[in-house]
């Protein structure tokens, strides 16, 4: 659909001028929680108040309804000037056709003080289609008052995934209930598991880099947490959608959670100022499978009317002192390396813990990987989709892991 949309004369979409005033008007939508929105909309203040000719209109939902809106609305032609992606996007859209070469605002979008490596990730046949906004991490996030309470020692530094697992078994035995959400579901924690084990989720041509036996150990494992009661049951893990409110630990029934460090700020309001971050588990032999990746990116729709003024707000977002501080960790912390420096003395609460959590793990972990193939964004829901048939009970892991490869391999041949 996407790339039939590229190719039809009647696919038209983009905000024409019409605002209050005669303003250009700009729509932009994210992802994201409450607090993320919040500091969103005041840095967005900042910018019309610096450029009063534009008026940018903003909206945002939870990361499962956003990525399913922004597909219909990319293949009706109709994606919003400015759009937040996140890098299983990229390839998605970029090759689709509706996101707009940025190379051509080199003179308003400036990226000279990003990494190069971290710059790359949203480049594609040598096109600049989107820029990082954030540098962020996965991690083990935890309620440390709960944690507390139970007696069992507190993490205090580099882990593997047998002593996450013995750690969740003495909170579950203290608390007689299940200590985590169950990571079996998540694609995410499966590549951070993968990697230490020296493999990858996918190689550089885009195929799969595991087998069904690589997935068949790893849903054994966490078959296995589940039917102990040490992680989240299948009908609380069938209830994730994205946010942090319907995660076991943001409804009350946990004490940990696996998540990405930006979107952990959103369990302050439901859990507390005991909210705390871990590095996540590595391989047995201690390699490490996380690793530092854009936390998401900023891109312009292709057929925009107003590419200069949707690069200002990019180059605002990304490059603005003002701006940077009033966002401050909310989407992991700044990808202009001068403006990070910058703000770090200067952060509190919790944006404060997500920048101390990059010092421990900076410089331990390993490259990222290169941007996953387009048809990657699909499969993380098959990913979830298979693995509620083992926490159903419906499939063994491995009929299960088996049932996804065959999937996959027909996802990313389409």
């Amino acid at each position: 659909m996407l790339a039939l949309c590229a190719v039809l004369s009647g696919c038209s979409g983009g905000t024409e001028s019409g605002g209050s005033g005669g303003k250009v008007v700009l729509r932009y939508t994210w992802w994201g929680n409450p607090d993320r929105a919040a500091r969103t909309e005041e840095a967005i203040g900042l910018f019309e108040k610096k450029y009063p000719g534009i008026e940018v209109q903003s909206s945002f939902s939870g990361y499962d309804t956003y990525k399913q809106k922004l597909a219909t609305q990319a293949a009706g032609g109709d994606a919003p000037d400015v759009m937040q992606l996140d890098y299983r996007m990229i390839d998605q859209y970029a090759s689709g056709g509706v996101l707009y070469d940025l190379g051509r605002q080199k003179s308003v979008l400036r990226t000279d003080q990003i990494d190069a490596g971290l710059l790359a990730t949203g480049a594609l046949d040598g096109r600049q289609y989107a820029v990082p906004q954030g540098r962020g991490t996965e991690t083990v996030v935890y309620d440390a008052e709960q944690w507390k309470a139970t007696g069992v020692p507190l993490p205090s530094g580099a882990w593997t995934w047998s002593e996450w697992a013995d750690a969740m078994r003495a909170l579950a035995e203290k608390t007689g209930a299940p200590a985590a959400t169950d990571p079996g579901q998540s694609e995410d924690a499966f590549e951070v598991w993968l990697r230490g084990q020296g493999k990858d989720l996918y190689t550089k041509d885009g195929e799969l880099g595991f087998s069904a036996d690589d997935l068949t150990r790893w849903w054994t494992f966490t078959d296995r947490l589940r039917r102990d009661g040490v992680v989240s049951p299948a009908e609380q893990t069938t209830q994730l959608d994205g946010t942090v409110e319907n995660t076991p630990l943001g409804r009350g029934k946990a004490i940990v959670d696996i998540n990405w460090d930006a979107p952990a700020s959103g369990f302050v309001s439901l859990v507390g100022e005991g909210v705390t971050l871990a590095p996540m588990p590595s391989g047995e032999d201690g390699t490490p499978g996380q690793y530092f990746k854009p936390s998401m990116f900023m891109g312009i729709a292709a057929n925009t009317g107003h590419p200069e003024e949707a690069a200002r707000l990019i180059d605002f977002m990304l490059n603005d002192p003002g701006a940077a501080r009033v966002l401050g960790a909310t989407r992991s912390m700044p990808v202009n390396e001068t403006l990070r420096e910058e703000i770090a003395p200067d952060l509190k609460d919790f944006d404060k813990v997500i920048n101390d959590y990059h010092a421990t793990v900076e410089g331990k972990l390993n490259d990222p990987p290169q941007a996953p193939p387009s048809g990657d964004s699909a499969l993380q829901t098959t990913f979830q989709r298979d693995y509620d048939q083992v926490s159903y009970e419906r499939m063994s892991p491995r009929e299960a892991a088996e049932n996804y490869i065959t999937e996959a391999k027909a996802e990313l041949r389409s």
